[in-house]
């Protein structure tokens, strides 16, 4: 099984980022968008313009990551669905998707956008700051190093 990072790459603040960390595990990357935008000449980076529509580039990556990907997204609801198909997500501010945050994240956004739509006043998210980014050099390489040994260890043995 072989591991690919997937970018829901639109308003990704860590795309240099992941580049390098890919490069250093020599892991496939699709950059994917509504549009095209540019890559890195490289033959492992792939950029995809999924289309126009609401959720063109989410619809593309969800129907594609399985265990063992890579998911970096900050779309709750993509992030829900990446989970449920088993791969690991990240957003880019470091913070992981999980089986057991996934739902009250998803609660929360659905609270925040419902209020939003009365009138009431919730502010938007915090701004990007550079610990973010630390953060998130460090949970995407925890996360491949994790998927890595638990693919080594349910490989089957040679003899």
């Amino acid at each position: 099984m072989n591991t690919r990072i997937y970018i829901d790459a639109d308003a990704c603040p860590v795309k240099d980022e992941i580049y390098r960390v890919a490069a250093r595990f020599n892991l496939p990357v699709s950059v994917v968008a509504g549009t095209w935008l540019r890559v890195p000449q490289d033959p492992m980076i792939e950029c995809i313009a999924a289309g126009s529509g609401i959720d063109a580039a989410d619809d593309w990556i969800a129907e594609r990551a399985t265990k063992g990907d890579v998911v970096i997204t900050a779309d709750i609801p993509l992030a829900s669905r990446c989970v449920k198909s088993g791969a690991a997500v990240i957003a880019p501010n470091g913070k992981p998707f999980t089986e057991q945050s996934i739902g009250m994240t998803l609660a929360m956004r659905n609270l925040m956008t419902d209020l939003r739509s009365t009138g009431e006043i919730t502010g938007g998210p915090k701004s990007f700051a550079p610990r973010d980014r630390s953060a998130f050099l460090s949970a995407l390489d925890q996360t491949i190093r994790r998927i890595q040994r638990d693919q080594a260890a349910s490989a089957p043995k040679q003899s």
